[in-house]
C-alpha cells in the first residue's frame, strides 16, 4: 500500500513537473498584454452556447501552471469551496479532482448559469480563500478549457477518467490514495 501525504505528493509533482522553486506567497508575473490574452479566449468561446442540463468535461489550470496546491492549507480551503453549492449556484458539480497546477470537473449545467459564469464564479471564490489564507497572486491562469459531452460519451467513463488523473501523473498509487478528489458515483 502506498501511503500519500502532502511531502510525499510535493516529492512527485516537483520531480514529475516543476523545476523552479515553489513561491508560495509571492506573485508571480503574468501576462503582460492583457487585451492580446484575453482576445484569443473570447474568440475561442465566440458561437459557443452552455446549454443547460449538459454535462462538460472541464479543465482550468493555475498561472503559468505552478504547482500552488503543494501547499496543503491552500488545496484543503479549495476543497471545501470546490465541494460547496454556493460556488456553483444551480449547476451540478458531478465529479472534480485538485491536481498541484490544474483543476478537472463534471460540471452539469442548471438554467440559470452558462459554463463561464460557472467558472468565473469557482475562480474567483477559491482565490479570494487563497488570498485569505496567505496566498498573494494570481491563482488561475485566464480561460478554460470544456468539452460538452455528447449522448453517446459515457459520463462516468469521463468521471474514472477525471479521477485516476493523479495515479497517471505518479501522485497516487490509486486513486482512493489521492485526497483532493470527489466524485457522486464513488
Amino acid at each position: 500500500m502506498l501511503l500519500v501525504t502532502p511531502e510525499s505528493i510535493a516529492h512527485r509533482v516537483r520531480s514529475y513537473r516543476w523545476s523552479g522553486p515553489l513561491l508560495l506567497g509571492m506573485a508571480r508575473p503574468c501576462c503582460d498584454d492583457f487585451s492580446m490574452a484575453n482576445s484569443g479566449h473570447q474568440a475561442l468561446r465566440k458561437g459557443r452556447a452552455s446549454l443547460p442540463g449538459q454535462v462538460y468535461l472541464v479543465t482550468t489550470t493555475t498561472a503559468e501552471r505552478v504547482p500552488w496546491f503543494l501547499d496543503m492549507e491552500l488545496a484543503r480551503a479549495t476543497c471545501r469551496l470546490t465541494a460547496g453549492h454556493r460556488t456553483w449556484g444551480d449547476a451540478h458539480l458531478l465529479c472534480w479532482v485538485l491536481m498541484p497546477d490544474h483543476w478537472h470537473g463534471l460540471v452539469e449545467l442548471g438554467d440559470r448559469d452558462d459554463l463561464p459564469r460557472v467558472m468565473n464564479r469557482f475562480k474567483a471564490i477559491t482565490s479570494k480563500r487563497a488570498r485569505r489564507v496567505g496566498h498573494v497572486g494570481q491563482v488561475w491562469a485566464r480561460g478554460f478549457h470544456d468539452h460538452a459531452l455528447r449522448r453517446e460519451e459515457n459520463i462516468r467513463q469521463a468521471a474514472r477518467y477525471i479521477v485516476a488523473n493523479p495515479v497517471r501523473a505518479g501522485l497516487a498509487g490509486r486513486a482512493g490514495d489521492y485526497p483532493y478528489w470527489d466524485c457522486i458515483w464513488l
